[in-house]
């Protein structure tokens, strides 16, 4: 607004923050200056000298709607289709399948909602037949519990052939990244502690299960989730009497103490009686 059209009587912007003000006169100083005196919205009168650079601050105050719905469109658009990908769980009951790479069994489908989801927070035993794709069924499961913000720190223990099929299958089919343990991997940490500094990470069954120095930075880190591939492996055996736990049960039974809420134990369906004793009875599901 020029100089020149500063009149008394006439609202402005831009004299005070985020207030409209009205000029009660105007004196001119110089060519190019004037000295304005002008009102705020509570009643004080103030003055301030203005020139040729403060022209292109200030303008005639215009009556606006409350809603004038000029607003960028598209950055509506962005924000809301954001807040319903946020609450889509609510309506979508079974989200992580359409959000994911794969096409699901109805099996499949009826173990993960139908029987863990609703039950928890629990421990199971997931047992089934060699191919029956215990791992889509993990990895369903997990992804519903990210996206529902039941769980944020993931563990997988798995036998050491099978860490990269993993890895592999949680990344492609799930677009979930998890990092493998190694003593590469440790001696790399910043805090010396790769597990509270990683929230997924999948661990060599037999590397964890010797190394007790390893178990124990694993205790120090709270999980929300563990989950064990191949339990059968982690059996204990009878003699007669007498229970005799492996190097691999014990670990099952020292991770669960670091688990703050279900641990869902993937299983094949042999051998899988001694793996439940590190799992309350009452507690198991299986099919």
């Amino acid at each position: 607004m020029r100089l020149e059209d500063l009149t008394p009587g006439i609202s402005l912007i831009g004299l005070e923050p985020s207030a409209v003000t009205t000029i009660v006169a105007v004196i001119p100083i110089a060519d190019g200056a004037v000295q304005v005196i002008y009102k705020t919205p509570d009643g004080t009168l103030r003055e301030r000298l203005l020139g040729r650079a403060d022209e292109a601050t200030i303008a005639l105050a215009t009556r606006e709607r409350p809603w004038s719905f000029d607003g960028d469109g598209e950055a509506f658009k962005l924000a809301v289709e954001a807040r319903r990908i946020d609450l889509a769980f609510l309506f979508d009951p079974m989200m992580a399948v359409h959000t994911s790479n794969v096409d699901p069994l109805p099996h499949q489908i009826t173990a993960v909602y139908e029987a863990m989801l609703p039950r928890q927070p629990l421990r199971y035993v997931l047992a089934d037949d060699p191919g029956a794709g215990k791992t889509i069924m993990a990895g369903l499961y997990i992804r519903e519990l990210l996206m529902r913000a039941d769980a944020r720190r993931i563990l997988i223990v798995t036998p050491g052939s099978l860490v990269e099929q993993w890895r592999d299958e949680l990344y492609e089919k799930f677009g979930l990244e998890f990092r493998i343990f190694s003593r590469d991997f440790e001696a790399a940490s910043p805090t010396g502690n790769p597990f509270e500094d990683h929230d997924y990470l999948i661990v060599r069954l037999d590397q964890m299960s010797r190394n007790e120095d390893s178990q124990e930075k694993l205790c120090l880190a709270a999980w929300d989730l563990v989950v064990f591939d191949e339990a059968h492996k982690l059996s204990a055996h009878f003699y007669g009497q007498e229970i005799k736990r492996t190097k691999r049960f014990n670990l099952r039974r020292t991770s669960s103490s670091s688990c703050r809420c279900s641990i869902p134990t993937v299983s094949t369906a042999s051998s899988a009686t001694g793996s439940t004793r590190s799992i309350a009875p009452t507690s198991c599901a299986a099919w």
